[in-house]
């Protein structure tokens, strides 16, 4: 897989974490474990992508 395609994937999961978030955060009791674990997931994928870019730019 090239950097370009694994930088799609990434955000593309991001992309439906986040709709995960707002669904799960919009519910009147919102499970917060669940909560918690789907922005530190959120979160670790950023961060894979913001290293990606970097990587990508020292090339």
């Amino acid at each position: 897989m090239s950097l370009q395609q694994r930088l799609v994937t990434l955000n593309e999961r991001h992309s439906a974490l986040e709709m995960r978030i707002a669904e799960e955060g919009g519910r009147p009791r919102p499970n917060e474990t669940a909560l918690s674990q789907l922005k530190r997931e959120k979160l670790r994928l950023k961060e894979e992508m913001e290293r990606l870019k970097a990587d990508r730019a020292l090339s």
